[in-house]
């Protein structure tokens, strides 16, 4: 039976891939890497270990360990911890964010793919067992959006592909064709909730793929703390990339944004 490793943060990807490996025959070993990881991927997978981000050694020494030679990485793992100083950083990572020329989502990430390569650790695209998360273009939702809603999207996301192509985020928020927000260190439900508090409620939320998006990492994703947030907000409607971005959850998510009158549209 093949191993795959499986580097997980939070939210239910991790616990989704997991399930999708091995009912494909994989023996899937997890790192949680962050506190908060779904409780499920201790059943989920074959074997589970809990490593600080931080802790660099200690999970490629573990991946070593149970014969890894393939990992996926998935969850969210925000930038916000190692700059908040509330996560340690062991030597091996310290050497790796000394030597990078910018602390952008790429280079970080590119530099931890390489780390695991000098140990014969490959990294596979997140998708390559989700492929069925990635949503056709079309509208998802009950509602249809408005015409108001539609330009907002169409607006927002020029402006998400935009910000991607620059390494900053994925998400913006928008209203009347104006940006509100924009995603930096503080993720997807932050940006969401701060731009609906300056648009005072009524926004759009647009999620893409980068223009070069690489798929061993950061692949862009939505689910039912998307929709969340987006209730806190007030916001309106949603859309997402066809083909490039993951709807988590699909029946939860749907079934939350219908409920709440919420209009999603895959682009």
């Amino acid at each position: 039976m093949k191993r795959i490793g499986l580097i997980a943060g939070v939210g239910r990807l991790p616990v989704e891939f997991a399930r999708a490996a091995r009912g494909m025959g994989f023996t899937v070993i997890a790192v949680g890497v962050v506190p908060g990881v779904d409780e499920e991927l201790k059943t989920a997978a074959a074997a589970y270990y809990a490593i600080s981000v931080g802790e660099l050694a200690s999970l490629l020494a573990t991946l070593k360990k149970e014969n890894v030679t393939a990992v996926t990485m998935l969850g969210k793992v925000t930038k916000e911890l190692m700059f908040a100083g509330s996560v340690r950083l062991d030597e091996r990572m310290q050497r790796l964010l000394a030597g990078l020329k910018d602390n952008s989502d790429d280079t970080i990430m590119l530099a931890f793919v390489r780390e695991l390569a000098a140990e014969g650790i490959g990294v596979l695209d997140q998708t390559a067992l989700l492929s069925a998360l990635m949503p056709a273009p079309g509208v998802l939702t009950a509602r249809p959006p408005t015409e108001a809603e539609r330009a907002d999207m169409e607006f927002g996301f020029q402006m998400a592909r935009h910000i991607g192509g620059l390494d900053i985020g994925q998400t913006v928020v928008v209203k009347n064709r104006a940006v509100m927000a924009v995603e930096a260190i503080e993720g997807t439900d932050a940006c969401i909730r701060r731009g609906g508090a300056l648009g005072r409620g009524g926004v759009t939320v647009a999620k893409t793929a980068k223009p070069n998006q690489d798929m061993r990492f950061d692949v862009p994703g939505v689910g039912p703390d998307t929709i969340r947030a987006m209730i806190e907000a007030g916001a309106t409607a949603l859309v997402m990339e066809a083909g490039k971005t993951l709807l988590v959850d699909r029946e939860k998510t749907l079934a939350l944004a219908n409920e709440h009158n919420i209009t999603i549209v895959s682009m």
